[in-house]
């Protein structure tokens, strides 16, 4: 394995095309302002390196970075690349990660809107994120432990499982498919509509609107904080601890709640039933 150490980078695909090599402690950065560093590799280990040029992964396969730092001018960093590694990084470039497969995240910083859209088979765990339509279309994603902050996220993701999250984001898992949500909690408005085949397990969930034009929706064992005008037009089962502020026309299924301030039910298509339990 060929390796790269104290070194620095900075013109155009400075490591094009290169197979089996290290880079250590090394610097992509510089004048000449080069782009796509690493395009096309193979068989590449980064470790305590500084990224602050645009596209530096590209198309690379079996990638392992650790104890690095992107810039938020290292925009676009990993595109179209397989069998990837990250760990103990700064990922703060807009679209860090893009149409990726394979991919793990451990003990990370990411500050990067549009991160994570179309990808495939991403495990992130241990991570904080910064990021407004984060993980758009993308498939069969397990986080544990993973703290979001942003707005519109998991949009049309399919197959996922999410353990002990603290997510707080508006308009979460719209049109989202196949998806389980374990011990965690979700705050933010708009959450879950359109989706289906979506359970909540133990999970907290805070804010207005939630759970509307649902198929398939499940809450095992939940707390709903401040939610009113929930479950509009869904299909639900639900088992829900503490107080709703109000439930809306529930399209079918049951509703099981300690206490509930207002139920509305002005649809003659909404056949939901809604059961208040006795001395909750």
């Amino acid at each position: 394995m060929k390796r790269y150490e104290n070194m620095q980078f900075d013109e155009e695909r400075a490591l094009y095309g290169q197979d089996s090599i290290e880079v250590v402690n090394c610097r992509f950065d510089g004048p000449a302002d080069g782009e796509s560093a690493f395009k096309e590799g193979r068989n590449i280990t980064v470790s305590d390196t500084y990224f602050n040029l645009r596209y530096p992964f590209w198309h690379d396969e079996n990638l392992v970075i650790r104890n690095s730092e992107m810039t938020e001018l290292c925009r676009a960093a990993l595109w179209y690349s397989h069998h990837v590694h990250i760990e103990n990084t700064k990922m703060h470039g807009i679209k860090a990660l893009r149409e990726c497969g394979d991919v793990t995240i451990e003990n990370c910083d990411i500050i990067s809107p549009e991160f994570g859209w179309s990808t495939d088979t991403i495990t992130m765990k241990d991570s904080s994120v910064q990021a407004e339509y984060f993980m758009m279309r993308s498939d069969r994603l397990h986080f544990d432990n993973v703290t979001l902050n942003g707005k519109y996220s998991f949009q049309y993701i399919t197959d996922s499982v999410f353990e002990n999250c603290h997510f707080d984001t508006k308009d979460a898992f719209w049109h989202a498919k196949n998806v389980t949500i374990r011990n965690s909690v979700i705050k933010g408005e708009y959450l879950g509509w359109y989706c289906e085949n979506v359970t909540f397990e133990n999970c907290v969930l805070i804010g207005t609107q939630p759970l509307c034009y649902c198929k398939g929706l499940k809450l095992i064992n939940c707390e709903m904080r401040d939610t009113d005008l929930a479950f509009e037009k869904s299909d639900v089962e639900a088992t829900v601890k503490g107080n709703v502020l109000s439930i809306k026309n529930p399209h079918s299924g049951t509703i099981t709640v300690d206490s509930v301030n207002e139920i509305i039910m002005d649809d003659p298509k909404a056949e939901g039933k809604i059961i208040v339990r006795v001395n909750a």
